[in-house]
């Protein structure tokens, strides 16, 4: 099973509608898939119509069990979605306590890596949505994943929050002798403007090495999708903004995504 996880330390810059994109994009093409929300504001789960307050179970429950976690019950707290071949294992807003609560303990930081290992042979691919901080819920997504995409929209501000992300993944990578693989994204691009012209070609200059050359065009369908609780891939088939995240696709599947070690 392939992990990615899709992470910037800001918000806005259309992190859950490219989980939701990709994942959609992904059981078109006949793929089995499992998204996560580790984000306290479950955002991911309202997109895709469920209600992280009325499940049975969610993450959280699972960080609580994490040393006696078992395959059938990391598959209890598994929710199916409008979408035949893509669940979604929710959040809560108790996994805003999680930091406080358990972030001391030890082991703490491979607990997605482990419950996703449970699954492992029940999909194709699991994309991780993160909260936009650094914390317990950060650290496990990217420890978990195989592959980290960072949305960027196209303007100043958020290229300074992508410098803080690039900087977390290098300290983080120090400590732990791993090199992160990752690939930045740039989203809501529209021509029409000068600031995202401008910003592309900061990324460009900046970041040329980890740069997708492509981008996520404006599209209101993505709005209209997600208002809909459907991937854009189940809600207007063949749009701008589908086509661009087919070609993200492409590009993801193709690669060589693998933890680098150092030394």
């Amino acid at each position: 099973m392939k992990v990615w996880t899709v992470a910037n330390q800001k918000g806005g810059v259309g992190k859950t509608t490219t989980v939701a994109s990709l994942a959609g994009a992904l059981v078109k093409a006949g793929k089995r898939v499992l998204v996560l929300d580790t984000d306290p504001h479950a955002s991911l789960g309202y997109y895709l119509g469920i209600d992280s307050e009325e499940v049975p179970g969610s993450l959280y429950d699972l960080f609580l069990a994490h040393r006696e976690l078992t395959k059938s019950q990391v598959q209890s707290h598994i929710a199916p979605t409008l979408v035949d071949g893509l669940d979604l294992l929710p959040a809560t807003m108790a996994l805003a306590t999680l930091d406080r609560s358990l972030g001391h303990q030890e082991g703490m930081g491979l607990v997605l890596r482990n419950l996703l290992n449970l699954v492992t042979d029940d999909y194709d691919v699991a994309i991780v949505d993160c909260p936009p901080v650094l914390g317990v819920l950060m650290v496990n997504a990217l420890a978990a994943s195989q592959h980290i995409v960072i949305p960027v929209q196209t303007e100043f501000l958020a290229i300074k929050g992508l410098e803080r992300m690039v900087k977390t993944l290098e300290i983080m990578g120090r400590s732990k002798k791993t090199r992160y693989s990752y690939s930045i994204v740039p989203t809501m691009y529209d021509k029409r403007t000068k600031a995202s012209p401008a910003a592309l070609q900061v990324l460009v200059k900046q970041y040329a090495e980890n740069l997708w050359r492509d981008v996520i065009p404006v599209d209101t369908k993505f709005r209209d999708a997600s208002l809909a609780h459907l991937p854009v891939s189940h809600f207007a088939n063949g749009c701008r903004g589908l086509k661009a995240y087919e070609r993200l696709l492409d590009y993801l599947l193709a690669g060589e995504f693998d933890h680098v070690k150092i030394g």
